[in-house]
């Protein structure tokens, strides 16, 4: 995934989590619902939205990358 200059705000975050979730395992929904629940640095927030952002286009291999760097993402937020 390329750099991105934007910063994303948790509205943006929830966006395209809402738009992504029938594409990603269904144990993480308690996770997401725990994220949104809290406050989170700037830099935590980009790295969720470009781990979403087209997640249903990704490869097989690509996916499973994006999943297991969510998991760890939201279970140590």
């Amino acid at each position: 995934m390329g750099e991105c200059k934007i910063d994303h705000s948790l509205e943006d975050v929830r966006k395209k989590y809402e738009d992504q979730a029938e594409f990603l395992p269904t144990e993480m929904k308690p996770l997401f619902e725990q994220f949104f629940a809290e406050e989170h640095t700037q830099d935590i927030l980009n790295e969720v939205f470009h781990l979403l952002k087209k997640y249903d286009l990704a490869s097989e291999e690509e996916k499973q990358e994006r999943t297991n760097r969510l998991y760890m993402v939201l279970k140590n937020v």
